[in-house]
This record gives C-alpha cells, structure tokens and sequence, in this order.
C-alpha cells in the first residue's frame, strides 16, 4: 500500500470521532445567490451547525473550481492547483459535502462532477464562496446533531482541516422560526438516528478503517453519509489502478455491511481526479486505498 510522508508529525488519533444522532433532510437550494449563502440559508432553516449530505441536479454560474496538485513549497506535501475559472453555465452531477464551521461562522468541504457548457464532464473541489447557484440544486442528506466538524489546524499535514468537535445540545428550529429562509424550500423529518462524525487522517486505509470502527463498536451495517476526501492514488476493485499519487474524491455511494462469510465489508463508490486531470469512478479495492490529507464522512448505524 502506498503512503505519503507529510512535514508534521503523526497524531496518536487517526480516526478521529464523536457520537452523534442524525437527522434527515431534504432541500433545494435557492439560486441567485453563492453556494456558501444558499447551504448556509438552508441549515439555518433546519437548525443545523452540521451536516453532510450529498446535492444533485441544479447548476452554476459562474464557476470555478481547484483541483488537488503538487506541493510548490516544503510546506506542505501536496496541495491544490491554482483556480480554474469555466466559462458559462456548469450542470451539477453530483457532489459530496460537508457542512460545519471555521472561525465560528458557516463553512463547507465539498468535491462534485459537474458537466460544462462545452460538454466536458469533469471532477473538482468546490469554491463555495466563488460560485453561483443559477439553478435550484437538490440536497440530500443528515443534520449532525450533538457534534460539529470544526475547521482546525493539522500539525501533521500543515492544513486546517474539518475535524468532529462535540457541541451542545440544541433546540432544533423550524423553519416558521427562520424568517430569513424560504418555507417552500425544504422538508424537514424529525426522526433521528444513532451515528457518528469521522475523520480518518493518513496513510490509513479508508475500507479498513471503517471496517475495524464498526467491528469494535458491535455494528453490522451502516451507511455513509456525505463522504470527503482524498486518498495516495487509487486501485479499484476491479483491478483499474490510478497512478497519479494526488487524487480527490467524493463518495457516491457507501456503506459498511456483513458479507455472507459473516465479515464487515465496506463499499464505496466514488469519483475522483488526480492531478494530472484524470477522471475516475469505480468502488474502491479494501485495504489498498490509504488516506491521502483527510476523509471526513457521517456513519448511519442500520444494525448493530
């Protein structure tokens, strides 16, 4: 398995973890306005500080977007590209997100496919700030409640990262309590369920980690939600390998459940660029895909 050496430093913790309970949502995106307004417009109508989820359909104008990239400095082992500004209007395919908090204020992580106006399909890290939504965008996903993914520093990586910091109970609004958010735009289901915030940190597979977090905690299925991050290269499981070490990613789909030989198996299905501008899908090959910088994701307890 490949690894990657970073300037720091290891932490003694490389799945970082909080307990949380998970509510589920789904909402559209208002338009007019950058994705970091309208994802933080819609968590404010849920009473969310925290969420992962994944959004499909809708589009923007305008875009850019970065992708991951060689290190220029010492600083730091890999980093990103400079921005790539596309010209016209992009559909979304789908992305992954999550949702938190830097400095005390809204904040996302998110990695989509999109397709351009020029009709080429491509794979990137989102600019939330940077970007418009001018089409309604469909979100799916969990509030994360008791827990919040909170931007801090990484000694080992030299980044500031998304990492699950327990947060105190809060009341949960309605949306009749947000006057500022569109009523129409979300539906709201009050059921939660047992889960917990991850962040898996280097050179650890990401298959394996889930699979050890589960079997230790007595879980025999559960599903990923949201889902980002980036691993050192790929090999999938059909034996395709990505050679280029510096890849993003978004989960699509995944899950961690028991096989018909009683063992815990994950299986993520994912899309990813490289460097080098490659493109790549497929379900990730266990214990051959170790973390590259981060992975941050929320686990739905379905059986234990």
């Amino acid at each position: 398995m490949r690894s990657i050496q970073h300037p720091g430093q290891p932490s003694a913790q490389r799945v970082a973890v909080q307990q949380v309970e998970l509510e589920p949502f789904e909402l559209e995106l208002p338009r007019h306005m950058s994705l970091m307004q309208a994802v933080a417009q819609a968590m404010q109508g849920i009473g969310a500080q925290c969420a992962t989820f994944r959004m499909q359909g809708g589009g923007f104008e305008p875009f850019s977007y970065v992708m991951p990239a060689l290190a220029k400095t010492s600083a730091h082992a890999v980093y990103f590209s400079d921005t790539y500004p596309v010209e016209g209007a992009v559909r979304l395919e789908t992305a992954s997100v999550t949702f938190g908090q830097r400095d005390g204020k809204p904040w996302l992580h998110s990695h989509a496919i999109w397709i351009e106006a020029s009709g080429r399909r491509h794979c990137g890290h989102l600019l939330p700030d940077d970007i418009q939504v001018n089409h309604p965008i469909q979100a799916q996903g969990v509030a994360v409640r008791g827990a919040t993914f909170t931007v801090c520093p990484d000694g080992e990586t030299n980044f500031t990262l998304f990492v699950p910091l327990k947060s105190m109970a809060r009341s949960v609004q309605t949306r009749a309590d947000v006057p500022s958010a569109d009523k129409t735009s979300t539906s709201v289901q009050t059921t939660r369920s047992k889960g917990y915030a991850l962040r898996v940190a280097p050179n650890i597979d990401i298959c394996t980690a889930l699979e050890t977090f589960c079997r230790e905690r007595g879980i025999t299925h559960a599903k990923i939600q949201g889902g980002v991050g980036s691993t050192v290269g790929a090999v999938f499981d059909d034996g395709r390998v990505v050679e280029p070490f510096v890849t993003e990613l978004l989960i699509r789909n995944g899950e961690v459940l028991t096989n018909a030989n009683g063992q815990l198996q994950a299986q993520l299905d994912v899309s990813m660029v490289d460097y080098k501008g490659g493109v790549s899908e497929g379900r990730l090959a266990r214990g051959q895909n170790p973390v590259l910088v981060t992975f941050e994701l929320a686990l739905e307890v379905l059986g234990a």
